[in-house]
């Protein structure tokens, strides 16, 4: 029987431009939705401007106008990207309609009847000189927890901590640069805490990736705080019942609008919003960033738990993009709108690189601008198009177009692409698109093969009937693994639905096979991509007077970590590094940062667990030369014992480089 679901995606800001970053999860979540459909399945794939909020506020009054109308604006601008990307919503909203205020008011006050929102006096942060309340996100400063600099109000992008805005250290306002006041005003808190059991009980279901359980344990751990969800005005969103100047804090009506758009789409269509959004029939996913992790997989789910709504089947986590191993930057020309990428290249290129990337572990991926040039002119056009312009053309001018029928060699291909078909629907179901690209390629090798023994070209002057079957059995692959890469290539695909003359292919259609069948003219499906393009492409993207973020000068006199106690001479004496060799290396299950090591320390084994899993890969680690901090106290950590440290140096994320000796020193050596 056929499922029926409900996908979403995080909802993107309506203060920014859609960029390559963003097409990530899009693509990831489109891929999924269009296989679903595929397979005969009942998608509906819901998503909306996230509208709320200062930003917008303060965009629209920098550019003279209403935040109505720079929403409507960006709304179509967003829509315009997500088409030429092929993204396929069912449904593409916002925020900010009477639907999300009927559920906003609706979802908080059944908290409020539950118990679960209380009212307390806080101290909160204030520009002057903008005279507004500073939003977490336009507040920059020092983290209070690992001293990051340059960070947000309300969490840290290097030690995922979160943390209030009035607890950041040397805080500045991200529009003016000025130093914020505090000032005391009433807010609204939901209680967190009296959800622990429930979303306990929902993790233990499988409701994220383990990794991410992991994360949220350690969360956890650290107690569960009440979460502030009201500003005050002035401030662009929905007031709160019975309050005058007082708003919903826009990360609580933003998750709303998942619901608000699923309302609006049922209400056009003639469809009960409850049984689709809340009922037994319907799974539910969302599919977001790790960014957003905290925000989507503690207070949603406990605001719904709260007011009566089902909780999602999953919430599907991914990582980051960087592009040639770095964040995007501006001032290098890897930060790419989308209509800028869309001017110059292809935009299933992009689908089909990241899904030749995108697995369902939460890590960042990496647009490597050399490797995508060359993984998009070896696979789409040296494999997938080469396959079909082989055939086609031949067939069409040579033999009227008309396929045959296979014989035993042609059929033993047939068999075996379609036999990979299990395997195919299985990965993407499990979100593991690489692996999808990894079989398609290797069976397209397989048919290019086939190609090359037969050579059609060749027979087609001695025996054109054992050409036509070898053609045939050519195109009948070019069906199947039309229909495999359908859900990340979905214009290539009707481009080979038209040549083939065959209406629209799903993955019922693989056991198929075309014999004796017209077939028509040949289109090109795809060109080469061009290095200059790519090049023009990064030029105009760059800004060369790229926003610095405003740092105060530093003070000579105050340090921004307080310098630990004295240590004496003999203290120091008492380091011992040596030189070790890694004799062996491995991801951390669970800790996306962590190595676990064993080290040869001059016949002494050591193992240590290293922060450094975003730098460097395992398997290059092996036989590497490290200095260790060999006397170093063992400590038990929550993923084993570490028996030391290996020298490092960085300011966290990918900035880490470990300190090395000469490939020639002999393990178990003392470093002095």
């Amino acid at each position: 029987m056929p499922r029926k679901i409900v996908v979403t995606s995080a909802l993107p800001y309506a203060n920014t431009p859609i960029h390559i970053g963003h097409i990530v999860e899009y693509g990831q979540t489109d891929i999924w939705v269009r296989f679903q459909k595929l397979c005969g399945n009942r998608c509906l794939y819901f998503c909306a401007d996230d509208t709320h909020g200062t930003p917008v506020m303060i965009s629209a009054r920098n550019a003279g106008i209403k935040p109505e109308e720079l929403i409507q604006k960006v709304h179509a601008d967003h829509l315009k990207d997500f088409k030429g990307f092929y993204v396929g919503f069912d449904n593409y909203y916002s925020t900010h309609s009477p639907e999300n205020k009927e559920l906003s008011e609706r979802i908080f006050n059944s908290l409020n009847q539950a118990g679960s929102i209380v009212k307390r006096t806080i101290e909160q942060t204030y520009c002057e000189n903008c005279k507004i309340f500073l939003p977490d996100r336009y507040i920059r400063g020092t983290c209070p927890r690992c001293k990051a600099p340059d960070q947000y109000g309300d969490s840290c992008e290097v030690c995922s901590g979160t943390y209030n805005p009035t607890e950041l250290i040397e805080p500045r306002c991200a529009n003016c640069g000025s130093p914020p006041v505090r000032k005391q005003s009433e807010h609204y808190f939901f209680k967190l805490i009296d959800y622990e059991k429930r979303l306990k009980g929902i993790f233990a279901k499988g409701y994220v990736q383990e990794s991410v359980s992991n994360k949220l344990d350690e969360w956890f751990t650290a107690g569960l705080k009440d979460w502030d969800i009201s500003r005050d005005g002035p401030y662009f969103g929905f007031k709160i019942p019975g309050e005058e100047d007082k708003y919903f804090y826009v990360w609580l009506d933003a998750p709303i609008g998942y619901m608000a758009s699923a309302k609006n789409y049922c209400d056009k269509n003639g469809l009960d919003f409850d049984a689709i959004w809340n009922g037994p029939d319907y799974e539910l996913y969302h599919f977001i960033g790790k960014d957003i992790m905290y925000f989507h997989a503690l207070f949603w789910p406990a605001m719904l738990m709260g007011s009566g709504f089902r909780t999602a089947n999953k919430l599907f986590v991914h990582g980051f993009l960087t592009v040639n191993g770095q964040k995007m930057s501006k001032s290098r020309g890897t930060s790419i709108k989308a209509s800028t990428y869309l001017k110059y290249l292809d935009p299933e290129f992009l689908r089909y690189y990241y899904a030749s990337k995108l697995t369902s572990a939460v890590e960042d991926i990496d647009l490597n601008i050399d490797d995508f040039i060359n993984k998009i002119n070896s696979d789409l056009v040296g494999k997938f198009t080469n396959l079909a312009s082989r055939a086609a053309p031949m067939l069409k001018s040579k033999l009227n177009g008309r396929l045959g029928k296979l014989d035993d060699e042609g059929k033993k291909l047939i068999e075996t692409i379609a036999a990979a078909g299990s395997e195919i629907t299985q990965n993407y179901e499990n979100l593991n698109y690489a692996a999808v690209i990894r079989t398609a390629t290797a069976l397209a090798d397989l048919a290019n093969r086939y190609v090359e023994q037969n050579q059609p070209w060749t027979t087609i002057k001695t025996d054109p009937e054992k050409a036509r079957t070898t053609l045939t059995a050519t195109l009948n692959a070019v069906r199947i693994l039309t229909i495999y890469l359908k859900p990340v290539l979905p214009a290539f695909a009707e481009k080979v639905e038209r040549l083939l003359n065959v209406g629209k292919l799903t993955f019922a259609d693989v056991p198929t096979i075309l014999q004796e069948h017209n077939i028509n003219n040949f289109e090109r499906l795809f060109e080469r991509v061009d290095k200059e393009k790519v090049d023009a492409m990064i030029e105009e993207s760059k800004d060369t007077g790229e926003k610095q973020a405003i740092v105060p000068e530093p003070t000579p006199a105050i340090t921004a970590e307080p310098i630990k106690p004295e240590c004496t001479i003999e203290d120091f004496a008492k380091i011992d590094l040596r030189i070790a060799q890694v004799v062996k290396a491995e991801r951390v299950e669970g800790a996306d940062k962590l190595l676990r090591l064993q080290l040869d320390v001059g016949g002494i084994q050591k193992n240590v667990l290293a922060g450094i899993a975003q730098a460097y890969s395992s398997e290059n680690l092996i036989g590497k030369i490290v200095i260790l901090f060999a006397n170093l106290k063992p400590r038990q950590m929550r993923f084993g014992l570490s028996e030391g440290m290996i020298l490092a140096s960085g300011t966290g994320g990918k900035e880490i480089f470990m300190l090395t000796a000469d490939a020639g020193a002999k393990p178990g050596a003392k470093v002095s």
